[in-house]
């Protein structure tokens, strides 16, 4: 079960990421993030994201308390993405307070190469 591809979803039903526990990674297989055994959701930087859920989505409070940087996991392996995915479970709506990441804020999930925080080229 260690290898098992979970899909994660939007809230609009696509699979924009998948979880090969505890690593997150985009369409193309590339690695963007890591999750916590508490279902915490961390950046590829160690920056906090939001909260894996039962559906599965990622969602983070609108307003949200700074939250101390983590060590990110050695990089893994670019993986396969399967070429097709279950369909989501049904959805309830994302409450006010909260964001879905992979639909409101995707560029928070980047790859090492990319993202606001990567360190500037001297």
């Amino acid at each position: 079960m260690a290898n098992t591809i979970i899909p994660v979803f939007s809230s609009r039903g696509d699979a924009d990421a998948f979880l090969v526990y505890p690593y997150l990674f985009n369409r193309q297989g590339e690695w963007i993030g890591f999750v916590t055994p508490q279902r915490e959701v961390y950046s590829v930087l160690g920056y906090y994201v939001g909260t894996l859920t039962n559906d599965p989505r990622i969602f983070r409070k609108r307003s949200q308390e700074e939250r101390p940087r983590l060590k990110p996991p050695t990089r893994p392996k670019r993986i396969r993405i399967p070429s097709s995915n279950p369909l989501p479970k049904l959805m309830g709506d994302v409450p006010f307070e909260m964001i879905d990441v992979l639909q409101d804020q995707p560029e928070l999930l980047h790859t090492l190469d990319s993202g606001e925080f990567r360190p500037d080229m001297d």
